[in-house]
């Protein structure tokens, strides 16, 4: 009938306000690995175009896996973001290419810059601590300010381990944390990205020599239990999004860390959805700032 049309309109009217202000009632911070990210992705429109729909729902991105080599392919994702999304303006900020053989790959905050700024980075290099190798590709870390988050400022460490080197890598980023704490000033540190944090890499054995764990100061948001693979064959919490700082983990919105099902979310096939990557991204948000602040 009329009356049941105009009532089925008026609810999906009312459902898409709701879903504008639930979107805009948070800042979303995301890590994604997407997976051998380079130019022969960046050509292909259908990947591109769900990458775009992806990070367009995330005020920052930490991505791994990025290997091109001449950042063409980073700079393509840009511009299509940028067309895609013209409420706002994305910009990123690139590591250094991290390897210490022939591969290599970077790690890329991508920001949403009317709202968010980088006030500092630090880039880990690939050394030896003491007579120890420390990290196969080195952490990446920025330090970040905005006026409408609950948080005025924030540290985000970004870093993909080596799978064979897990443990003793996560283990190290307590050190990185610690040093970065001093050197900024803060206790509001979030360490986020494919830290191979789960399955074989890291034996039952090891988690207790994990000071990055085991330290009560730091709060693991994304649970063991949680699948962050996009293929069937596998589930595993790879991906995390660790916070330190009781500032910080008060300004995240409870139960909002997860990973984001983009396979369901935009209706692909596990064949069409692996080709975008075999992880899936994991994000958390935080709250917004009062109206009085956000207006400075």
């Amino acid at each position: 009938t009329g009356w049941a049309s105009a009532m089925a309109r008026l609810f999906t009217f009312l459902l898409t306000l709701l879903g504008v202000h639930l979107v805009a009632a948070a800042f979303k911070i995301c890590a994604f690995n997407i997976r051998s990210f380079g130019r022969a992705k960046a050509a292909n429109q259908k990947v591109m175009g769900a990458l775009v729909q992806i990070l367009s729902r995330c005020d920052i991105t930490a991505i791994q896996e990025v290997r091109d080599s001449r950042g063409i392919a980073i700079q393509m994702l840009l511009r299509e973001l940028n067309r895609y999304d013209r409420s706002h303006h994305y910009s990123r900020l690139e590591s250094k290419r991290l390897g210490r053989g022939s591969y290599k790959e970077q790690n890329v905050f991508v920001y949403r810059m009317d709202v968010v700024s980088i006030i500092d980075w630090r880039q880990f290099e690939d050394e030896k601590i003491g007579n120890t190798e420390a990290f196969v590709r080195g952490p990446f870390a920025a330090r970040f300010h905005s006026l409408f988050t609950a948080i005025l400022d924030f540290v985000l460490i970004v870093h993909h381990t080596s799978p064979r080197e897990a443990a003793h890598e996560l283990n190290l980023l307590f050190d990185m944390c610690k040093e970065l704490m001093e050197q900024w000033k803060t206790e509001n540190v979030m360490v986020l990205g494919d830290l191979n944090a789960a399955g074989a890499y890291i034996p039952a054995n090891a988690w207790a020599r994990i000071r990055l764990r085991q330290d009560l100061g730091f709060h693991w948001l994304i649970s063991d239990t949680e699948d962050t693979t996009v293929s069937h064959r596998t589930c595993c919490a790879y991906d995390r999004i660790i916070v330190h700082g009781e500032e910080l983990l008060g300004a995240v919105v409870p139960r909002s860390a997860k990973a984001f099902n983009f396979t369901q979310a935009l209706g692909l096939s596990e064949e069409e959805a692996l080709g975008i990557s075999d992880h899936y991204p994991v994000e958390v948000n935080l709250r917004l700032a009062p109206k009085a602040q956000r207006e400075l």
